[in-house]
This record gives C-alpha cells, sequence and structure tokens, in this order.
C-alpha cells in the first residue's frame, strides 16, 4: 500500500467528513427487482410502483391503513400456558418465543383492535407473517376469540387480515384445537348478525386457510397473494399431475369462485368502508308516538 491510501485518503475522509448511508434506506422489490426509495414505498403501502407487487405487511401497518385517520385501540390479548410441552427441536421454543417477541415488539403473531371505519364501529384482527411465520398457537386462537366477542359486545363488524404459515408445530395438538375454536368465534359473530370480512394476505397457507379464513360473509384477496392448504410441491406428488400456471394465487381463487374480490391495497379501506355501508342496517331512528285523541269528557267541555 502508498503512502496515498494510508495517509492521504483517511486525511480527505476526515476533512470532508465521511457520513454512513443507513442500511434500509432502498428496498429491492422481490419480483422485477428494482431498487425503490424506503420512504416512497412506505407511502405507497409497500405497493411496488413499477410492477404492482404487493410485499408484505406487519399487523401494526395493517391497523394503521385500515382505521380512519389510523386511530385505533389494542385490546390486551388473553394469556396463554408459555411453551405447554416444553418442545425442542434444534432451540426451545420459549428461546424462539424471546426471539420473535424482541424482533417484531409483538407478544404473538395477532394484533386486535377496535376504532371506526369510514365512520362504522369495527373490530379488526391483524396476523403478523414476521412471528414465527404467523403460525397459530394458542395465543392466535385466543385472539380470534376475544376479537369475536369484543365485536358482539360492540355489535360490530369484524375484519381479520390474515398471513400465516399454519399451524404452529411446537405447540402439537393444542395449536390444532384452535381451528375448531375459531370457527366456533366466527359463528358467534354470523348468529349475532354481523359481517364478518376476510382479507387474505400473502401467504395464508396450512391450518389457517383450512379454519376461519374461509368463513367470511365476503372473502377480500390481495393481488397475486399465495392461498392454500398444502404446498404445491405436496399436492403435485400426490395427484402425480402438474398443476395449473398460478396455481394457488389469488387470481387463480377469484376465477375459479373461491375468493369474491381482489382489491388494490390502496383501495382496500375503501372497499370495506363500502362493504360495511351495504352490510350494516342504519340505526333505527326512534320517533315519539302520537298524541292520544281527547277523551270524551274534555270534548264535551270544549
Amino acid at each position: 500500500m502508498s503512502w496515498l491510501t494510508e495517509f492521504v485518503r483517511p486525511k480527505i475522509r476526515t476533512l470532508l467528513g465521511r457520513k454512513d448511508v443507513p442500511e434500509n434506506l432502498w428496498h429491492q422489490c422481490p419480483a422485477c427487482q428494482q431498487m425503490i426509495f424506503q420512504r416512497d414505498l412506505e407511502a405507497n403501502l409497500k405497493v411496488c410502483m413499477h410492477c404492482g407487487h404487493h410485499m408484505r405487511a406487519t399487523a401494526r401497518e395493517r391497523l394503521n391503513w385500515t382505521f380512519d385517520e389510523g386511530a385505533y385501540t389494542l385490546i390486551d390479548m388473553p394469556r396463554v400456558p408459555q411453551d405447554p410441552l416444553r418442545f425442542r427441536d434444534q432451540k426451545r421454543y420459549s428461546d424462539r418465543l424471546k426471539e420473535a417477541r424482541d424482533k417484531t415488539k409483538l407478544d404473538d403473531a395477532i394484533l386486535v383492535a377496535h376504532g371506526q371505519i369510514g365512520g362504522h364501529k369495527a373490530v379488526v384482527a391483524a396476523m403478523d407473517f414476521n412471528f414465527m411465520a404467523g403460525s397459530m398457537g394458542a395465543a392466535v386462537g385466543e385472539g380470534i376469540v376475544a376479537a369475536a366477542r369484543l365485536a358482539v359486545l360492540q355489535k360490530a363488524p369484524f375484519i381479520i387480515y390474515t398471513s400465516s404459515g399454519g399451524a404452529r408445530m411446537q405447540e402439537g395438538a393444542i395449536s390444532l384445537m384452535q381451528m375448531p375454536r375459531s370457527i366456533i368465534a366466527t359463528q358467534m359473530v354470523k348468529e349475532a348478525g354481523l359481517p364478518f370480512l376476510v382479507v387474505l394476505t400473502d401467504p395464508t397457507t396450512g391450518g389457517v386457510t383450512a379454519s376461519f379464513a374461509m368463513l367470511g360473509d365476503i372473502q377480500i384477496a390481495e393481488p397475486g397473494a399465495l392461498i392454500g392448504f398444502a404446498g404445491a410441491r405436496v399436492i403435485e406428488q400426490t395427484v402425480r399431475e402438474k398443476l395449473p400456471e398460478g396455481f394457488q394465487r389469488s387470481e387463480y381463487l377469484y376465477e375459479h369462485g373461491i375468493v369474491d374480490m381482489i382489491v388494490n391495497r390502496a383501495e382496500m379501506r375503501a372497499t370495506i368502508t363500502r362493504l360495511i355501508d351495504m352490510l350494516v342496517p342504519p340505526p333505527a331512528v326512534v320517533t315519539e308516538p302520537p298524541a292520544p285523541p281527547p277523551a270524551a269528557n274534555e270534548l264535551a267541555t270544549v
């Protein structure tokens, strides 16, 4: 190395005041590989401006985008036993939970909030794929039940954003029990005559798809979302046939009647508001009863 690199270059960098560039300043679209300025991406609700690819969003972002002016109140999640099976694979389940909580700042893979959408009271649950792939364990099941009860109590529609890899294997049969529990929760909402809307986002697979995610009064999906039960490779090996192009994507499911509508993220809040306007009856107008006719003795004195 010469004196230019050892002496002159450090001096120049010191004089110019070299600044470190943040690592998250740019984001690369996984679909078209274009680089997008992070601030522009957030302003566009994490949708690529070049190809329209809908990137995955967190549960908090879903709530901020859905409620009026991003104002809502989170409810406290019911407490569930931690690591009930004392499960361990390459790591202890308790350690995996701690890592996921430190990473996402969430207690588990779901958030439940209530507020207003288009002026209507509403309860919204949002799953977060960043928390152990959005897997459904006892905490998620309890969250869905709590959300359904709150919707019935407030006489408000229930909207849920799904994003999950399926059941949480570290909880074994306890995780599988959340499938019928979540179905019962949705039935509570329907029996109360309240709308239950499901927004299927990328990805929605496994036990979540096999339970409450397919029971909405109206099934909404984001463009290009992966929606299914078993993986495409497993299905191909089972049926020994080549699957159609785009199998298990929201567009394919829409063409075959499994999804009612595909809505771009920028139009999602307006669409949900419009659906609530149609499905929630207007409040009854209370009018005072007409005055009774005068009695016979009153007429005689006139």
